[in-house]
């Protein structure tokens, strides 16, 4: 039977702002309503980015870059819009320039991963998403592990990847891609059983795809269950039925 091995998505991380300002009066100075102007915009501007939106995006994210330069969020923002657009240049100086400001922000430092992984710079990218992971005020360090983990598989080396999947899974049991990322190399290794908890696990936090429909199918046929089996096959023929999955199934022969 083909494989078609799940490579999971990099994660990117945004945090949308919040102004917070106390005003002690009637009175707003510049520097404060600048930085509600600033503010204001980058999260339209993020709001816009991941509607796919990109020209709003872009003038949202300028204005908030007027109001305040040397914000990090904003900048952040841009590098990621850039990157959507295939500006590459771009993308990374304003990675780059949030990093002059705050080289240790947790949120820059892994999207500037995500952006040297999806460019094949993959020492850059692991340094990168490990640093993220070790700022003690990251909230998510999963995220930037579970990013490290599935960049090590793009270069093709799963034993890294691995550790980085049980790494971010200690942290937080519940990532749907280090699990789903966690059955494809048990089922690779040829631990079924492992590869079936791991899919059922992610399954707990996480719906179907095609992907993980036809991971599951390959599984159910090591471990003989031809029950689950076919409730796996049915739902990847009815729900994804122009996937390349449900090709593969066709070719298959598994009813």
């Amino acid at each position: 039977m083909k494989i078609c091995r799940i490579f999971g998505p990099l994660i990117f991380a945004l945090v949308l702002s919040s102004c917070n300002q106390a005003t002690g009066g009637s009175s707003i100075n510049v520097s404060e309503r600048s930085n509600e102007v600033a503010e204001s915009n980058l999260n339209l501007g993020i709001a816009y980015l991941k509607r796919g939106e990109y020209e709003i995006s872009l003038e949202k994210l300028n204005k908030a870059l007027e109001a305040d330069p040397r914000y990090t969020p904003t900048l952040n923002a841009l590098g990621l819009l850039y990157q959507k657009l295939g500006d590459n240049a771009r993308s990374e100086g304003y990675f780059k320039q949030a990093l002059g400001i705050r080289p240790n922000d947790p949120y820059t430092l892994n999207n500037y991963g995500q952006f040297l992984c999806t460019n094949d710079r993959f020492d850059e990218a692991q340094d990168a998403f490990l640093n993220a992971a070790k700022n003690p005020l990251y909230e998510t360090p999963e995220i930037s592990i579970t990013n490290a983990g599935t960049c090590a598989l793009k270069n093709n080396h799963p034993d890294t990847a691995e550790k980085f999947f049980r790494e971010a899974l200690d942290k937080n049991p519940k990532v749907p891609v280090a699990l789903i990322q966690m059955s494809q190399i048990s089922y690779d290794q040829g631990n079924y059983l492992s590869a079936r908890g791991y899919l059922q696990r992610y399954l707990s936090v996480s719906k179907h795809t095609p992907a993980s429909l036809w991971l599951g199918i390959q599984i159910e046929q090591q471990l003989g269950d031809k029950n689950t089996l076919s409730s796996y096959a049915l739902l990847l023929k009815n729900k994804y039925p122009e996937s390349n999955e449900a090709k593969l199934l066709q070719e298959s022969g598994i009813k």
